[in-house]
């Protein structure tokens, strides 16, 4: 991930956390996969004004780094809104919506990773781990 598509899903992930969106998974998508972008964000709210507010925010917070989704999906609806930057897509679904897509089985070939792992000494100590595999 590059740091600045990282820096992007961190600020995605931290407007999720500051609307209370729950289960927060990050999915790097294969390359081999056919997958449209690189990372799904993926997370749940409880009801549709969380989901908006979830969608709201992150497209707020992107904003104040000139970041602009490419198109908005569901938001009126608020069961599953997509909000797509291009490099990575957003994802928040009520409950309902995320048990019945199973978008994380669906994609069950991506490498699942937690919000922790966007944190810079994390993803310095991967690329370091990545480097050492590939000496050996």
């Amino acid at each position: 991930m590059s740091s600045e598509i990282r820096q992007q899903v961190a600020q995605a992930v931290r407007a999720i956390e500051d609307k209370k969106g729950e289960d927060i998974v990050i999915l790097e998508m294969d390359r081999n996969s056919g997958a449209f972008t690189d990372y799904f964000v993926v997370c749940s709210g409880t009801n549709p004004r969380q989901i908006q507010a979830i969608a709201d925010d992150v497209q707020k917070q992107l904003a104040e780094s000139g970041q602009r989704p490419n198109s908005v999906e569901g938001y009126n609806q608020a069961e599953w809104v997509l909000v797509d930057y291009v490099d990575f897509v957003l994802h928040i679904f009520s409950e309902r919506a995320r048990s019945f897509y199973e978008l994380e089985r669906l994609w069950k070939s991506a490498r699942r990773m937690e919000p922790a792992e966007l944190s810079p000494r994390s993803m310095r100590a991967r690329a370091a781990s990545a480097t050492r595999k590939k000496r050996a």
